[in-house]
This record gives C-alpha cells, sequence and structure tokens, in this order.
C-alpha cells in the first residue's frame, strides 16, 4: 500500500489561522468529490472557526481518564478503520494523555500516513524542536510540546500561514483568538511587537530553506543546468586543531544562507613537514564536514596564506573562513599570523571571515617543524648572521672600549654561531666560525692586528671555540634533517591514510582521483596515459588541469610509470625524490580505478543487452499477439467479402470494409511504435532541429483522436522553440492518444502550453484513474502498461517513445498528478536563441 501525503498548515504565530486555513482546504476537496474527514479538529471556542467545521464528518474523540479528569483524544483507531482518503489532524506537536496508543500526537500522524491516509495538520514555529532555544531566549517562555524537525520537513507540502504583527495584534484585540478576560495580558507579554517580528522571521528563514530544497530537486529532476541566482563556495581553513570542528559548523551556517551554498575544508601540510596537524582531530573533521555536505581536501604548500588563497581561487570560492589566531601575545613578534594574511592579500573579489574559538590566545601546541628544506627568507637571515654578526659584534666590543676577556668575547661569537644554525643550518654556523674566530684573533689575542698569537692557550682557546661551533652547528643540522624526515613521514602517512579511507569510502571516480594529485602535489596537469604495447602510441585516459596535460610520459616534468603499459604524468613543477612514494601510491590507485570502471562499464554494457534480450522477448510477444489481433480482423473481413455463396449488401460491405480500415490502422500505428523503439535503442534517431512556433506543430498531432475530445490552449504569443517539428509532432500525438484513451467518456482532455523561463511546457492533463508516484517512472519503460488493460489495444510504447523522441530533441516529458484527479504529462522544449521572452519589472516594494 503507498504511503499517505502529509500536508502542514505552518503557523509563524498562534492566531494566524492555521486551522481556519486547514478546514477551507478540506472544504474545497469536500466539493470536489474527495472523501474527508475530521479526526481532530481544537475551535477553541472561535466562532469562525467552529463555523467551519460545519458541513465535514467529524470522527467521535476517544475519552481517557487521567488523575480524575476526563479528557478527549483523537480515536487513532476509528479513523484507520473509516480508512477515508483525507484526514484533518489539528496540533502535530500535541502530548497525547497518559495512556494513549502513542506519546505524541505525529506519531499518530505517523501511522494514519503508513496506513496510506492522506493527512493535513498544523503546526507553529515556535514548535520546531531545533528552534526551542531561539524561542525561548526571545520570548521567555519554553515550549514543552516540541515536534522534531525532520517529521515536517518529510511533509509533502508546507504551506507557511503568516500576518503581520499589527494585523494579528489587531486580531487579538477583537477577541478573535482569546476570550476578552485574557486579551491584555497576551498583548502585553507573548504577543508583543518584537516576539512576533522575531517568530515571523524565524518562520519566513525556515520555510525559505525548505523551498531551496524543493528548489534543488527540481532543478536536478528536470536537469537545470544553468545557476539560478548566486551560488555561495565557501573554503574554510583547518590548522588540525580542536578549533576546526567550530570553523566548519560556521562555515555550513553561512552556505545554508545562500541557494546551492558548498563548503569546502581544505587542510594545508607543509612540504617541509606538517604544523601541529593532530591527526584523530582531521579525522574528526573530515567525517564532520562530509555529514554536513561538505568536502575535505588534504594539499601541501610551501606558505600556508599563499596556498589556502591558491587554492580558495583555484575552487573559484566566494568566501574564506579562518579561525583566530591561537599565538600568545609574544608570538606576534614572528609575523601576523594566517588569518590575517589571508585577509590582507585576498583582494576584493574574496570575503573573509575570521571566527572566535575557545583556543584563541592558547598557543599554538606543538612547535612548527623546522626541518633542513628552511625556506629562502631563513636561510637569507642564517647567512647575514654568520657573516655579517660577527663584523658587527667586533664593531660593538670596540666600541665599549673596556675589556670583558677573551673567554666572554668567545661565547658572545660563539652565541652568534648558534644563532646562525638555529636559522640557517649548517653551511652558515660553518661561516660565522670561520670569520668569527678570524676576527676573535685580529682583535682580541695578542698581539693584536696581527694574525699571530703569542700565547699558546689562546691558540687552544680557539681552536676550541671552532671546534664546539662546528659540533653545535652540526647537532642542529643533523637535529633538523631528522626532525624534516620525521614531519615528512607524517605528511606521507596522512596522505595514504586519507587515500586508503578514499577507497574504503567509495570514491571510484577517476578525475576526482586525478583532482587529488593535482591538488596535493601543486600541479597544473594531470594526466593518466596508457598504451596497448611497447610500440603502440600513448592515449589519455582521464586529464584534469588548464588542458595542456602532456601526450607523452617523456614531455612531463614528472612520471611515474604504472606497470608496463600505463603511466601517470604530470606537468607543473619538477618533484623532490622523496614525494615520489606517495605518487606511485596514487599512480598504483588511479589503475585500479581505471580497471574498475571499465568493469563496471562492461557491466553495462551486460546490462543493456540483457535489456535488448527482454525487448526482443517482449518484441515476439508483440508480434505473436498484438499484431495478429488486427491481422486476423483484416483477414477474416478480406475473406468474408470474397465468399461466392453470400450477396452482401452494400451496407454490409462498407461496414466491413471499414473494419480492414480499422485494423489497417491499428497494424499502421502499432508497427510505427516498434520502429520508432528500434531506432531509440540503436541511436538511429537524429534531429534535425529548427526554429518554429508551437502552434504549428501541436494541432498536427491530434489527428489520431476522436473529435471533441480534446480541448486545445495554446497562446499565440508563445515565443519560438528550436525542435525537430516531426519528432515533436509524434511525441505529442502519444501522449495525446494516451491520454484520451485513458480518459473518461465526456471529460475531455487539455492540452496547454506556457514559456517558462528558457523553455516551454506543453501539458496535456486527462481527468482518468491516474497512476501512484511509485509507477510514474515504469510507465515510460518500453512494453509495460500500468494495471489492467485499457480500452483499445497496444504494446506499451507509446510513452516510450514519446520520452525517447522528447529526450532527442533536448527536451523532458515526466508525470504529475491532475489536481482533483487523473494525470498530467509534462512535456518540455528549448526555446530557440535569441527568442527568450522579456523578464517583465518588478515593482521596488513588494507589501504583504
Amino acid at each position: 500500500m503507498a504511503r499517505g501525503k502529509l500536508r502542514i498548515y505552518l503557523g509563524a504565530a498562534p492566531g494566524v489561522g492555521k486551522t481556519y486555513a486547514m478546514l477551507s482546504e478540506a472544504h474545497r476537496r469536500v466539493e470536489r468529490g474527495t472523501d474527508c474527514v475530521v479526526a481532530f479538529v481544537e475551535h477553541h471556542d472561535r466562532p469562525r472557526t467552529e463555523v467551519m467545521l460545519h458541513g465535514l464528518e467529524q470522527i467521535p474523540r476517544k475519552e481517557l481518564e487521567y488523575r480524575g479528569t476526563r479528557f478527549t483524544e483523537m480515536d487513532v483507531d476509528a479513523v484507520l478503520e473509516r480508512a477515508p482518503a483525507v484526514a484533518l489532524v489539528d496540533e502535530l506537536p500535541h502530548t497525547n494523555i497518559p495512556g494513549s496508543r502513542n506519546a505524541k500526537r505525529w506519531q499518530d500522524v505517523e501511522e494514519l500516513l503508513a496506513a496510506g491516509i492522506h493527512v493535513i495538520s498544523t503546526c507553529n514555529i515556535q514548535h520546531l524542536e531545533s528552534l526551542g532555544d531561539i524561542v525561548e531566549s526571545i520570548t521567555g517562555i519554553r515550549q514543552k510540546e516540541t515536534v522534531p524537525d525532520e517529521v515536517v520537513r518529510r511533509a509533502d507540502q508546507i504551506e507557511l500561514v503568516d500576518m503581520s504583527p499589527q494585523a494579528l495584534r489587531r486580531r487579538m484585540a477583537h477577541g478573535n483568538i482569546y476570550q476578552p478576560n485574557k486579551v491584555d495580558a497576551a498583548l502585553s507579554n507573548y504577543f508583543r511587537p518584537g516576539n512576533l517580528t522575531a517568530l515571523r522571521e524565524l518562520a519566513l528563514l525556515w520555510v525559505a530553506d525548505r523551498v531551496d530544497e524543493y528548489l534543488q530537486a527540481y532543478r536536478s529532476e528536470h536537469r537545470v543546468s544553468k545557476i539560478w541566482g548566486s551560488r555561495e563556495r565557501i573554503v574554510v581553513g583547518l590548522t588540525g586543531g580542536r578549533e576546526g570542528r567550530t570553523l566548519i559548523r560556521r562555515a555550513a551556517r553561512l552556505a545554508e544562507k545562500g541557494a546551492g551554498g558548498e563548503v569546502l575544508a581544505v587542510y594545508i601540510a607543509r612540504s617541509d613537514g606538517l604544523a601541529s596537524g593532530s591527526t584523530e582531530e582531521l579525522a574528526l573533521q573530515r567525517t564532520l564536514i562530509e555529514d554536513l555536505g561538505g568536502t575535505f581536501h588534504h594539499v601541501m604548500g610551501e606558505d600556508i596564506p599563499s596556498a589556502l588563497l591558491e587554492f580558495a581561487r583555484g575552487v573559484n570560492a566566494t568566501q574564506i573562513v579562518v579561525g583566530s589566531s591561537r599565538r600568545k601575545a609574544w608570538q606576534y613578534i614572528f609575523g601576523p599570523g594566517v588569518g590575517a594574511t589571508v585577509a590582507r592579500d585576498s583582494g576584493p573579489d574574496l570575503d573573509v571571515h575570521i571566527v572566535t574559538h575557545d583556543e584563541v590566545a592558547k598557543g599554538r601546541g606543538l612547535p612548527v617543524a623546522c626541518g633542513a628544506r628552511l625556506g629562502r627568507s631563513r636561510i637569507i637571515w642564517g647567512w647575514l648572521v654568520g657573516s655579517v654578526g660577527p663584523a658587527l659584534l667586533t664593531l660593538l666590543l670596540l666600541h665599549v672600549g673596556a675589556s670583558l676577556g677573551l673567554a666572554n668575547d668567545m661565547l658572545l661569537f660563539l652565541m652568534l654561531t648558534v644563532s646562525a644554525a638555529l636559522l640557517g643550518g649548517f653551511l652558515p654556523a660553518l661561516a660565522s666560525a670561520l670569520v668569527g674566530s678570524l676576527l676573535l684573533n685580529w682583535f682580541f689575542t695578542p698581539p693584536v692586528h696581527r694574525l699571530t698569537i703569542a700565547d699558546p692557550k689562546n691558540i687552544l682557546a680557539l681552536v676550541i671555540f671552532v671546534l664546539v661551533a662546528i659540533s653545535v652547528a652540526s647537532v642542529v643540522d643533523v637535529a633538523a634533517r631528522r626532525t624534516h624526515q620525521a614531519a615528512r613521514l607524517r605528511a606521507e602517512s596522512e596522505i595514504l591514510s586519507f587515500l586508503a579511507g578514499s577507497v574504503l569510502r567509495g570514491e571510484t571516480t577517476l578525475d576526482a582521483l586525478l583532482e587529488r594529485v593535482r591538488e596535493t602535489f601543486a600541479m597544473e596537469d594531470v594526466a593518466l596515459l596508457e598504451r596497448e604495447s611497447e610500440t603502440a602510441p600513448w592515449t589519455c585516459t582521464g586529464s584534469v588541469g588548464d588542458g595542456s596535460s602532456p601526450a607523452r610520459p617523456e614531455d612531463a616534468d614528472v612520471d611515474m610509470p604504472v606497470g608496463d603499459h600505463m603511466a601517470l604524468a604530470l606537468s607543473g613543477r619538477v618533484l623532490p625524490a622523496e614525494d615520489r612514494r606517495v605518487l606511485a601510491a596514487f599512480a598504483a590507485q588511479a589503475a585500479v580505478v581505471l580497471d574498475r570502471q571499465r568493469l563496471q562499464s562492461q557491466a553495462d554494457h551486460a546490462r543493456k543487452l540483457a535489456e535488448g534480450n527482454h525487448i526482443r522477448t517482449a518484441l515476439l510477444a508483440a508480434v505473436s499477439h498484438d499484431l495478429r489481433t488486427p491481422l486476423a480482423g483484416i483477414k477474416a473481413s478480406v475473406t468474408t467479402l470474397r465468399s461466392d455463396d453470400i450477396e452482401w449488401s452494400d451496407e454490409d460491405q462498407a461496414e466491413l470494409l471499414a473494419g480492414i480500415e480499422e485494423g489497417t490502422d491499428r497494424l499502421d500505428h502499432l508497427v510505427g511504435n516498434l520502429l520508432d523503439m528500434s531506432r531509440l535503442q540503436t541511436g538511429t534517431v537524429t534531429p534535425l532541429l529548427r526554429e518554429i512556433d508551437l502552434d504549428e506543430v501541436v494541432p498536427m498531432a491530434l489527428g489520431g483522436v476522436p473529435e471533441g475530445s480534446v480541448v486545445l490552449d495554446i497562446p499565440e504569443h508563445l515565443p519560438i522553440v528550436a525542435v525537430d517539428p516531426g519528432l515533436l509532432e509524434r511525441a505529442v500525438a502519444n501522449i495525446v492518444e494516451n491520454a484520451v484513451k485513458y480518459s473518461p467518456d465526456g471529460e475531455p482532455v487539455l492540452v496547454s502550453a506556457s514559456a517558462l523561463g528558457e523553455r516551454v511546457e506543453v501539458r496535456v492533463a486527462d481527468r482518468g484513474p491516474g497512476v501512484p508516484d511509485v509507477a510514474k517512472d515504469r510507465i515510460f519503460a518500453p512494453f509495460q502498461r500500468y494495471g489492467d488493460a485499457p480500452r483499445g489495444a497496444g504494446v506499451g510504447l507509446g510513452l516510450a517513445v514519446a520520452r525517447g523522441f522528447a529526450e532527442a530533441i533536448g527536451g523532458t516529458l515526466d508525470a504529475e498528478d491532475t489536481p482533483g484527479g487523473g494525470m498530467t504529462m509534462v512535456l518540455t522544449v528549448p526555446i530557440a536563441a535569441g527568442h527568450l521572452p522579456a523578464r517583465p519589472d518588478l515593482p521596488a516594494a513588494v507589501t504583504s
């Protein structure tokens, strides 16, 4: 049994008219002949609402006793036994009296929906569970009766019942909501203008989010590729710290405010080592961003602010979200921090949000790894300290005049050597030691201003100074190289771990994997090349980048062989040797993904062959039955006419000839549909598109239906469409013939058309039995008919051919319910270029 549909009237505040709107809808449905009953409606002694209950069937309520008092609740069993088409259930968040069948009324509604009963209900915005804290902060009242947001979001229709705060207060003052003795208290408390305005804003924003979901679903179903409205793409810069989760949630809220917002979280690892990134925390943040519908990216970069900006511009982002610096006050002497640098260099095309968090000014945590690969600026500073520093120190000591002693002078020069080693590594420290020893000998070792040394003890002191300086520099350099290696291995392990996780998560798109390679190694182009043999030419099986991917591995800056006949080629820069280990893992995974795609392609081909076998089997059945039926009638009529032993009157002969003509027409129609379906299956339909008015094609498609069975409403002012007239005529003819076949006698089929954006919709509406939602896609499959065989005959190809022709000319064909009963086929075709309708001028202000 199909699940019932739920329609909810969502109120911005109590008293806006939700129940009245629900009862009005019930009266409209009853007038159309729908079986609609009142399962539970509370009128709260409001005269106008009570009047609306007149004329509607009400199911008696169930009485329950609780703590000596009798209460009434909806009788779920009685509603299920009555089994109406539509049931009205007021106050969806209501909590049932203890002893009821379910604890909450929305659970009762779920039972009705599961039984196939359509439900119309009501709910106020303040009763949504996720908004409880916000409503309490606005009104000062905690709502005890709530309904989960997911229950309301799953509703098939949500209609906002809204009213301005001033109008609602006037309605309250007139006594239309509460009793007169409660009006003054309500107006001065809950129904204050500020409260009502805030609740109204909450309702509008919540419904706007729901409208965005409907819009995205519509765009996906109708394959609308053009962007409608602005699309926000937000990049979140992660450091691996705990503040990342706060940044991700903030970015997700920003994305929800725009239509089709997208969030991309990026963690940038330094190529010279990781900067205090926690593997466990990154795993949690990756899961969080994926749960929120975003994507996680792991890239490498020399300079984190530059790499973050480069990534954001590469993905065409509009906003960047970074956290406030974790540096302590004294740490700002090393620079302004990542957030400030990103904000400074972002330019006018990127908005930067710097978000506060609990980790602000608590320090960086682990120190940044200093490796042997130090960056140009640090190497320059190391050489300046190692070469110029000893000279400046000598000038300072000579300017002071007072002798500090040779031992103290040597310690000062040793401090410079250690500083040079920390900044620039071994070579600047070695230069500092040599220059310092020469300056100590010339200016501070007797005899001064000569390279000779009088006291042998001073010779030993200078030798010890040089050895100590070189030893310290060597230790610092070795430690730096070890740190670099450890950090690099950690970075590689994280990348490999993420690669393995992507395999487990089923990310099998080759382009996505190649894009991951390009991001990770900061390349311009990445291509996967393959050849059949050693002498065969290379072919590109997949590539990403600016389109200038190498055609051969030897033309690339980096190539990584994968087996004997496959290679991964990268262009942009030359990678160091240690990066090739990670690249080899990516290359192996690319080969696996390619094999998997080919296996999937073979499986799809096998499935198509199976479908072809099914169609051939169905075709044999059609030939053996549906085609033989008209042939048998034609054969019988011809045999009768040729009989010599009977004299047929003119009327009998005319009737037999009419039967032959009718059978021939049926046979021609069936054969035509079979040929059309074979053309669609073999892909030989080649549309000849040209510009034409719709009213020149649609009337010609109605020649095969009885006169008076179709009402045509095609406006003359419709824009010109770009279609193949023959294919469009065949598609419309099949749709109309199907609608006339199922439409009751005396109920003509309505064929109308209208312009919608860049397309024109042709709607064919009938008043037949309709088709459930679960079967709407199945009716477009070949050799399929829903339910019992309809009046007339056919092999179930009409709608399949119509959809195939519609897609061939760049259109779509979908089925919808006709309001009041029946089915509507919606055929959309593209408007010709240069004939788009002008947008109407909107007023400067719109009032409700």
